[in-house]
C-alpha cells in the first residue's frame, strides 16, 4: 500500500489516471475509498489523487496526537501534493474536506489551481449555529449508547447519507470507516464546524473556487453554501441527491464537476 511521510505523519494515498492533477479530500471518517467510483470515472482525463486523512483508516494515528486543526489538515494536503510532484492541482472537498480545501485556497495558494467546495460544513456562519448539532447530536449519542464509537459512526453515516448508501458501500470500506470512530468523535468533530475565515481573507482568494450543494440536502447546508458563495462572488452549483452524491449519483456528479475541473486545469 503506498504511503508517504509528510508533515510529521504517514499518509496513505492512491493514484489513478493521467492528465492534470485532481485531489479529492473526504469528510467524516476520512477514507480515500469515499471517492473510488468518482476517481475511476475521472481517470480517463485526470491524474486523480485520493488519500486517507491523518489518523483515519490506513493513515496511522500519530503518537500523542489528540487534537487537530483545519490548518493541520490543509498542511497535510499541501505537503502530499508537493511530495508527489502533483502541485498545483484542482481540489474537490466534500463536507469536512471542503473546509480543508478552503483553507488550502487561503494558506497554500501555490498548490491549488482551483477548488470545488461541496457540502461545506461552515456551520459557524449559520443564523442558528447550533442547528446542525441539535439534529445530529442525538443520532451520535444513540450510537454511542448502543455500541460505542464504531456503532456511532454507522448511525452517523446512515443519518448523513441514508441507509441505502451505507448498505451499498464495500464491506471493507465500511469496516475502515467504523474503525475511525475515535478519531472522528474524539479528535475531529467540532474542529471543522467552528472554522470561520473572515470576509477580508475570503476576498483575497485568487484561485477559482466554486461552491456546490446537494439538491436534497438540509437547509443548513444550503445556508452555509449561500453565505460562502456570496463572499467568493460565485453562484451555488447544485449536485444530485444530498450529502454524498459520490456514492449514490457518481455518474451525474462527474458530469457536473468534469467541466469545472477542466476549467481549473
Amino acid at each position: 500500500m503506498p504511503s508517504i511521510a509528510v508533515n510529521g505523519t504517514d499518509i496513505y494515498y492512491e493514484l489513478r489516471g493521467n492528465g492534470p492533477s485532481v485531489l479529492f479530500i473526504s469528510g467524516a471518517t476520512g477514507d480515500a475509498g469515499h471517492f473510488d467510483r468518482v476517481a475511476d470515472l475521472l481517470a480517463d482525463e485526470f491524474t486523480v489523487l485520493t488519500y486517507d486523512r491523518r489518523g483515519n483508516s490506513r493513515s496511522p494515528r500519530p503518537s500523542g496526537w489528540g487534537a487537530t486543526s483545519v490548518p493541520e489538515q490543509a498542511d497535510d494536503a499541501a505537503a502530499l501534493l508537493t511530495a508527489l510532484a502533483l502541485a498545483p492541482a484542482a481540489v474537490f472537498g466534500n463536507s469536512y474536506g471542503a473546509i480543508t480545501a478552503l483553507d488550502l485556497l487561503i494558506r497554500h495558494p501555490g498548490v491549488v489551481r482551483g477548488a470545488l467546495l461541496h457540502e461545506i460544513t461552515l456551520f459557524s456562519v449559520l443564523e442558528n449555529p447550533g442547528e446542525a448539532q441539535a439534529v445530529v447530536g442525538p443520532v451520535i449519542e444513540a450510537g454511542m449508547a448502543a455500541g460505542g464509537p464504531q456503532t456511532a459512526v454507522e448511525h452517523f453515516i446512515r443519518f448523513a447519507a441514508d441507509d441505502e448508501n451505507w448498505d451499498r458501500l464495500d464491506p471493507d470500506l465500511r469496516q475502515r470507516m467504523t474503525s475511525n470512530g475515535q478519531t472522528l468523535f474524539g479528535v475531529e468533530m467540532g474542529t471543522f464546524e467552528s472554522y470561520r475565515p473572515d470576509d477580508a481573507t475570503l476576498a483575497d482568494i485568487t484561485a477559482p473556487a466554486q461552491v456546490l450543494v446537494g439538491q436534497e440536502s438540509p437547509d443548513y447546508f444550503h445556508e452555509a453554501a449561500a453565505w460562502l458563495a456570496a463572499r467568493l462572488g460565485v453562484e451555488v452549483v447544485q449536485t444530485p441527491g444530498a450529502h454524498t452524491p459520490q456514492w449514490d449519483h457518481p455518474e451525474e456528479l462527474v458530469r457536473t464537476i468534469r467541466p469545472l475541473l477542466r476549467a481549473s486545469s
